[in-house]
């Protein structure tokens, strides 16, 4: 920890100089010292270390620092320049997504694929119900409790959700968006903190009982001598680089990882979808077709293997300076309210976990995954995976994230408007 202290302090110093560059390098060097120092740190600490540790510690310890104002506005310029202008979070996003397709067998992709929606759609509802109960409990109103607490938490994070949901409020109830952007997202990120803690607590139980972890494996393999020869990757998601290919061809990974998400953005006006939802669609086709040769998968499975163990907390720093608003948070705190949000997620977890046990998938993967619906987005899907050390679920949390999201603005504006005066 001496290293990565005495670079954060050189970072920290040169912030307040206003000497460090507002480009890629800059940003890198922020989130990069700051993560190396507090990830070890966090899985250190008792308690924490037990409930997301490291992945909290990155996520909540930054965002508390410039809610004090501790960071200069060149740090911060910094950390936006990489992480928001050169689009650093989808990089690592996608190279979780193409990496693990790349790498599961077809057969287990389109098992999962096809039973996710079960849980996540089960969970949802009973969140919706469960959730609005509670906030009526602690004298919210039921349209306070369902489209100012509930839906912002389900709504797929900030930009995908929060700002279109402000947006489709204002037009129903009048005053402007901003205002409503204000109201909505706090419980947007109690709620990604509650699923943070919540998937270090699903690890936990999973280490504990192992029947009921897959690893980073969706669906339970089917006990069949044809079936044992497809399915020995069950702890392939956590091999090092050398393991998948002793001389793999990195920048032959990266041509594929970020040429894929470039196809899936020039298509996303076409096909009316957003690009991580057809990133995951054309990752799966060319892993179904088997149309990427295996020197190229190899390569792209290379990259994918560096990046949850020497990426993700840096990352998670990023997310913390940038995504967490601790200052509106802590503005609308109660007891009601929080309890409130932890009661969404909860309920979330649990039914997740039983209809995916019911499902023939393993339970703590099928709660993990159900849960990111109430992640910030893109955001919350690498802090809640990065909690629970299953980043191999990217593709199926960005679903639960996308497809829900997407589904709850939706509806949410189409109700406001119906019930709106």
């Amino acid at each position: 920890m001496i290293v990565p202290g005495l670079f954060a302090s050189v970072v920290v110093t040169a912030g307040a100089l206003h000497a460090i560059p507002a480009d890629m390098i800059g940003g890198l060097a922020v989130i990069t010292a700051l993560g190396m120092l507090l990830g070890p740190l966090g899985n250190r600490l008792p308690v924490i270390s037990r409930v997301g540790g490291g992945a909290l510690v990155c996520l909540m310890v930054p965002s508390l620092l410039v809610y004090l104002g501790a960071f200069d506005k060149n740090i911060l310029g910094a950390a936006t320049a990489l992480m928001k202008d050169a689009n650093f979070l989808y990089f690592v996003i996608a190279t979780l997504v193409v990496g693990s397709i790349l790498g599961m067998d077809s057969t287990t992709v389109l098992r999962a694929l096809a039973r996710i929606f079960v849980p996540l759609a089960a969970g949802t509802a009973a969140a919706v119900a469960i959730g609005t109960g509670v906030a009526m409990l602690f004298g919210y109103s039921l349209q306070r409790a369902v489209f100012y607490i509930v839906v912002p938490i389900l709504g797929g994070g900030i930009g995908e959700g929060v700002i279109p949901l402000s947006t489709a409020y204002s037009k129903a109830l009048g005053g402007e968006s901003a205002d409503f952007v204000a109201q909505l997202i706090p419980a947007a990120v109690i709620g990604n903190i509650t699923a943070v803690v919540l998937a270090g607590l699903l690890k936990r139980l999973g280490e504990r009982r192992s029947a009921l972890d897959g690893g980073g494996t969706l669906v339970k393999p089917k006990r069949s001598a044809a079936d044992a020869e497809t399915t020995p990757d069950h702890d392939a998601h956590h091999q090092p680089a050398h393991a998948l290919d002793s001389s793999p061809h990195y920048a032959l990974g990266l041509l594929l990882i970020c040429g894929m998400y470039v196809l899936a953005s020039v298509a996303e006006p076409l096909l009316r979808l957003p690009a991580p939802v057809l990133l995951i669609i054309f990752s799966v086709l060319c892993k179904i077709l088997n149309i990427v040769p295996t020197s190229v998968r190899s390569a792209a499975r290379a990259i994918y293997a560096i990046t949850p163990g020497h990426l993700i907390y840096p990352t998670m720093v990023g997310l913390g300076l940038l995504y967490i608003p601790m200052g509106q948070v802590i503005g609308v705190l109660s007891i009601g309210y929080v309890l409130t949000c932890v009661a969404v997620v909860a309920v979330m977890a649990l039914v997740g976990f039983y209809t995916g046990k019911a499902l023939g998938l393993y339970p703590v993967d099928s709660s993990l995954v159900t849960i990111c619906h109430s992640g910030l987005g893109g955001t919350g899907d690498v802090a809640i995976l990065s909690a629970s050390d299953r980043m191999a679920l990217m593709p199926f949390a960005q679903i639960s994230t996308r497809i829900g999201g997407v589904t709850t603005v939706i509806s949410a504006a189409t109700l406001i408007r119906l019930t709106s005066p």
